[in-house]
Parts: C-alpha cells; sequence; structure tokens
C-alpha cells in the first residue's frame, strides 16, 4: 500500500465523516498542516492510522484499502472516485445516464445552477454553498483528470435511467424554479445528442452502449490500474447534491468481486445496443422527451 493511496481514503473519509480538519488535528494532538501533509501522501505511522480510523469511525483496514470502504456523503464518494481514478488505465460503467467523465460543459453548468437553487435561504446557506462548490470542484477534477489520462472507456448505459434523466434533467428530484428545470432537462438533452455522436464516431478509447432487455439494478464500475483493480457499487449519482442521503456507495479491491462484476459488464456489453443502432434509439428518446 503507497502512502499516497493511504493519503487520498484519509481526505475521502475525512469528508465523509463531516468533521472539519481543525477539528481531526486537535483531537489527533498534530497541526492541521500535519494532517494535510498525511493526505498528501507524508508517511504515516501505523499508531496514527489506527487513532485516525477510531476518530472517523471506520476500520483501519479501510484506510490501508483492504476490505470495503463505505461513503454515503455524495462529496467525499466522488473526492474518493477522483483518487481511484488518478490510476486507473481502463473504465468499466454499467448502468446510470451518463458517464460523468465525458459529459460537457451544458450539463455542468446546469448541474450547479441546480445544486445552488435548491439550497433554500437561511442561516446555513453559506455553508451549503460552499459544499457545492467543493463538490463541483471534485467533479471538475475528475473530467480534468480524464483529459490529461485519456483511460479506456467503456460504458453500458441504462435506457430506463436516461428516460429519467430526459423527463427530470439533470439533479433530478431537486425543488428549483421551473425556468432552471427546464434548462436542466435541455441539458440532459444535449448531453444524450452527444453521446449519440460518440456512438456513431467510436472515438479510440470511448465506447458507449444502450443496455437491452433487463436494465442494470445499480450503477457500478470496475476501474483498473497498473498494480490493481477496485469495483464500485454505487447508487450515488454524479449528480447527487453534496449533502443528500442517497444510499451507500461501496468500493472493494477483492479479486472475487472484481472478477464477477467483470463477466457481468462483459456479458451486458456484449448484449447491449451499440453504434449506429445504439445512436437512433437515444436520439428516438430525446424526441420523445421533448415532445
Amino acid at each position: 500500500m503507497k502512502f499516497a493511496d493511504i493519503g487520498q481514503q484519509l481526505r475521502a473519509y475525512r469528508m465523509e465523516s463531516g468533521m472539519r480538519a481543525e477539528e481531526i488535528a486537535a483531537r489527533l494532538g498534530v497541526s492541521r498542516a500535519a494532517l494535510y501533509r498525511y493526505e498528501k501522501g507524508e508517511v504515516i505511522k501505523l499508531e496514527t492510522i489506527r487513532r485516525l480510523a477510531e476518530l472517523l469511525k471506520v476500520s483501519p483496514l479501510s484506510l490501508l484499502g483492504i476490505g470495503i470502504e463505505y461513503f454515503a456523503r455524495p462529496a467525499a464518494f466522488q473526492e474518493r472516485l477522483r483518487g481511484l481514478e488518478e490510476q486507473a488505465d481502463q473504465v468499466l460503467l454499467v448502468g446510470g445516464a451518463f458517464c460523468w467523465q465525458i459529459t460537457g460543459e451544458a450539463l455542468e453548468g446546469a448541474l450547479a445552477e441546480a445544486w445552488t437553487q435548491a439550497v433554500p435561504a437561511g442561516p446555513d446557506r453559506t455553508v451549503a454553498i460552499s459544499l457545492i462548490e467543493q463538490a463541483l470542484g471534485a467533479l471538475t477534477a475528475r473530467k480534468r483528470l480524464y483529459t490529461q489520462k485519456r483511460p479506456s472507456v467503456i460504458a453500458v448505459l441504462s435506457e430506463s435511467a436516461i428516460v429519467t434523466f430526459l423527463n427530470e434533467g439533470v439533479a433530478g428530484g431537486l425543488t428549483i424554479p421551473e425556468a432552471s428545470r427546464s434548462r436542466a432537462r435541455e441539458a440532459a438533452a444535449i448531453e444524450c445528442e452527444a453521446m449519440a455522436v460518440i456512438m456513431e464516431t467510436v472515438p479510440i478509447g470511448l465506447q458507449l452502449g444502450l443496455a437491452t432487455g433487463i436494465q442494470p439494478s445499480a450503477p457500478f464500475m470496475v476501474l483498473r490500474g497498473r498494480d490493481r483493480a477496485h469495483v464500485v457499487t454505487s447508487p450515488i449519482p454524479a449528480d447527487a447534491p453534496p449533502s443528500a442521503a442517497a444510499g451507500v456507495a461501496g468500493i472493494t479491491a477483492a479479486e472475487e468481486a472484481v472478477s464477477v462484476h467483470q463477466r457481468v459488464a462483459e456479458a451486458m456489453w456484449r448484449d447491449c445496443r451499440k453504434g449506429a443502432e445504439a445512436a437512433a434509439r437515444l436520439r428516438q428518446l430525446v424526441r420523445e422527451a421533448r415532445g
């Protein structure tokens, strides 16, 4: 286990805990600067890992990347995904309405607007906006990382999830002004049009398909790096607000889990719509949503 990996997990679990860095550092008996150095990959003692795990209410093995990691806070989960994708050369995605790493500016802009509009007025608004900015930063970092690294991506998208995405728009379920909701729907339609082009042209290292028959019950990813592979099972979509209770995501590097998920993903990719057929179906869904 590399100290940089431990640092990435420590940062994600700190965000998951909801505790401020200053609070954790004080209870640990170190400076905030020292805590940040740990998060950046500085050498950390096993006793310090044990005490951190106790403070964060996780297993020491989870901080070491052994066993299953659990995340309920969307912002913490996105931060952990960023760390995993930093090491990944291959991304296999099953389920969901889109692949966040390749989404365009329209979707990101509509998402920022929807999250901000959904925050009620009051004394906690400033804190909520700060969390939104932090979450958007993690999402933007994931897209920037993809552009720099260009890992191979294969995604089997869920048609039923796409229908919901088109009908409700990005950040569906949030109570926002109708003008913002209309822009959220239009951003979803624009994104689906862009995905249809990708399906037709099949850029090098990027393949998208539409699941047929029974739809994926819950999205998952297999992330493969040079030294290790991880399975990410998640009911938390990228457009879930940073403070939402959308479910619990799990991450594991267990070989059996990786093997089973890889096998299922390959079978779904084999049977899904691809190329011009998938693009035509996606454009049909867009037309139906637009009426």
